[in-house]
């Protein structure tokens, strides 16, 4: 097996224990090598440009910086990284929400340890995958549910709502203006609305404005 086919995987959990048997567990494969178990989603952040990984299997409940943060920043720094959620709340809201934080799928941690493998390599071909576990937990609330914005869409929303240009967001917020367009895009598409005018109709008909001192 090539270095060019080895998928490498960073590890994000503050149990040590649940870290290091995960890690056993991967470093059985041939073509999966861990580049780094780190605690919390802070010293994720931090060690993705050293690392380079191209999978992120994520706890949720972690100190410093939680999973759906840490999923958030990994993703501007790399749009194309594959965050797994692994977590043991097997309930539709934290599956959902992870979900529309990015990540590309969800793992409870007491699967079968190939299933880990399975849903590695589902993502890794661009798939989104969910443990049966928490795929029958997410179905009577996915008819009619519209996708929630995440804490940084609702940011840049406001930035947008103030009649802020890409670029002027991108400055204020220190990302890039293709993350800026990204989440202009995906705002669009989880509240169906095609035009600036109606994000910032919008933001004002919710509330988004509010307490900010922005007329408009």
């Amino acid at each position: 097996m090539t270095s060019d086919t080895t998928i490498k995987v960073m590890i994000v959990d503050d149990h040590p224990m649940v870290a290091e048997g995960i890690e056993s567990i991967l470093e059985s494969y041939d073509d999966i090598t861990v580049v780094g178990t780190l605690s919390n989603g802070r010293e994720a952040v931090d060690q993705l440009p050293l690392l380079k990984p191209d999978v992120v299997l994520m706890d949720l409940n972690m100190p410093e910086i939680g999973g759906l943060t840490a999923t958030e920043m990994l993703l501007e720094l790399d749009p194309d990284l594959r965050v797994l959620i692994l977590s043991m709340h097997d309930s539709p809201e934290y599956i959902s929400t992870a979900l529309s934080h990015g990540a590309m799928g969800y793992v409870l941690k007491d699967v079968p340890t190939d299933e880990i493998k399975t849903a590695i390599d589902a993502v890794m071909n661009g798939k989104k995958y969910l443990c049966t576990g928490a795929k029958g937990s997410l179905e009577p609330s996915e008819d009619g549910a519209r996708e929630p914005l995440t804490s940084r869409e609702q940011t840049v929303l406001l930035q947008l709502a103030q009649g802020k240009s890409n670029k002027e967001v991108a400055n204020e917020l220190n990302i890039s203006v293709r993350t800026v367009e990204t989440h202009r895009k995906n705002i669009k598409r989880k509240l169906g609305i095609s035009s600036t005018a109606g994000l910032t109709r919008y933001a004002m008909e919710h509330g988004v404005l509010q307490g900010t001192g922005v007329g408009l």
